[in-house]
C-alpha cells in the first residue's frame, strides 16, 4: 500500500521562503554537495573527503555525525539527506576489510539516485603536507582530464561527466587571465584515476604571453574504481532535458560563418521586366522601317474591322 505523507504548510515567512527556494526553476541554482560520514569510515578516508570539501567551499555541506548507511544496498537515507538539504550531489565514506577506505561519489535527479561510483582511496596526501601558499576559497578550478579512456571507454566517459558535475562551479561567459589560479587534474591509467591539485603562477617571459608554472598544493590521491551504478539511457536523457523557455529559437535563412559574421538569405520574387522604368536612349527608339510595318499593320486591321482598328490605333498612339 502507498504511504500517505502529511503535508505541513509553513506558518512563517522564513518557512515559505525555504519552500519556494526548493521549487523547480527555469535557471537552477548552483549545485551543492553534501558530505556524509559512514559509521565505519576510517580517519584516512575522512581526511580525504574533508580536503575535497575545502575545494567545494562554500558550495558544500558536511555532516558531523556518523550514519549507518550502505549505499549499494539501500540508498534511501542518502536521498532523504539530499532532499532535506537541497543538495543534488553527495559524497559518502566507509571502510571494511573487503573494501578499505571507500569514497562514494554520486548525484540525484528529482530526489532519486541517478549515478553512483565507489572509489578506493590510495596514496593520499593532505593539503597540510604541502608547505606552499594555499588557494583562496571559492576559486573556480580548471578541470583537466588526461588519458584516452575518458574519450573511448564508456565507463570512464560517465565517470568524467560525474566529476565535471561534482567540481564545476557557476558558468561564466568571460574569462580573466589572473583568475585562473587553480587546476584539478584527473589522469586515467590502469583502472585508476590520479587526482592532483595545482596552483597556477604567471611569470614574466619578456613577451605578451606570460610563462605558466604549476605548483602542487594538494590534495593528492589515487582513486581506484570499484563498484558503479549508472542511470539508464532514458533516465539520463530525461535529466539532461532543457525547458522550452531556455531553448534558442532557430532563425530561418540566417547563418553565422567561421569569423562570426551573420549572413542572411533573401528570397526575391519574379520581377516584371517590361514595366521597369528605364532611361530613354536613342538606341531604343523605333526606326523608320519599324514605323512603316506598324502603319501597314494598322491599315490591314482597319480594313477587316474598322471598330477594333480604331481601338487598337488609340492604344498605339498612347504608346
Amino acid at each position: 500500500m502507498p504511504v500517505l505523507q502529511r503535508i505541513v504548510k509553513p506558518t512563517s515567512h522564513k518557512g515559505k521562503k525555504i519552500i519556494l527556494n526548493k521549487e523547480p526553476k527555469l535557471v537552477e541554482d548552483l549545485k551543492e554537495t553534501i558530505f556524509i560520514k559512514g559509521n565505519t569510515a576510517s580517519q584516512y578516508v575522512n581526511d580525504a573527503m574533508k580536503d575535497l570539501y575545502t575545494i567545494k567551499k562554500p558550495d558544500g555541506l558536511i555532516l558531523k555525525k556518523k550514519n549507518q548507511i550502505i549505499p549499494f544496498e539501500d540508498v534511501t537515507p542518502i536521498e532523504r539527506f539530499c532532499q532535506k538539504h537541497n543538495c543534488p550531489l553527495f559524497m559518502f565514506t566507509s571502510n571494511n576489510k573487503k573494501r578499505p577506505h571507500n569514497l562514494v561519489m554520486g548525484r540525484t535527479f528529482e530526489h532519486t539516485l541517478l549515478d553512483m561510483v565507489e572509489f578506493g582511496v590510495e596514496n593520499f596526501k593532505s593539503v597540510q603536507e604541502f608547505k606552499v601558499e594555499k588557494i583562496a576559497t571559492g576559486i573556480k578550478p580548471i578541470l583537466v582530464f588526461n588519458g584516452d579512456d575518458f574519450e573511448c571507454n564508456q565507463q570512464y566517459v560517465k565517470i568524467k561527466n560525474l566529476l565535471v558535475d561534482m567540481f564545476q562551479r557557476e558558468s561564466t561567459q568571460n574569462i580573466r587571465l589572473q583568475g585562473l589560479e587553480h587546476v584539478l587534474s584527473f589522469t586515467a591509467n590502469d583502472g585508476k584515476i590520479y587526482l592532483r591539485s595545482y596552483k597556477v603562477s604567471f611569470k614574466k617571459s619578456g613577451t605578451r604571453i606570460p610563462k605558466v608554472e604549476l605548483t602542487e598544493v594538494g590534495p593528492s590521491m589515487d582513486l581506484q574504481i570499484r563498484r558503479t551504478k549508472f542511470a539508464s539511457d532514458d533516465l539520463f536523457k530525461q535529466s539532461c532535458r532543457k525547458p522550452k523557455q531556455l531553448k534558442e529559437k532557430k532563425k530561418k535563412n540566417i547563418t553565422v560563418d567561421g569569423q562570426g559574421s551573420v549572413l542572411a538569405t533573401i528570397h526575391v520574387g519574379a520581377q516584371n521586366i517590361r514595366n521597369i522604368q528605364t532611361k530613354r536612349m536613342k538606341g531604343l527608339k523605333r526606326h523608320s522601317l519599324e514605323n512603316k510595318k506598324v502603319e501597314k499593320r494598322k491599315a490591314e486591321d482597319s480594313s477587316e474591322n474598322p471598330k477594333q482598328a480604331k481601338i487598337s490605333s488609340d492604344k498605339m498612339d498612347n504608346e
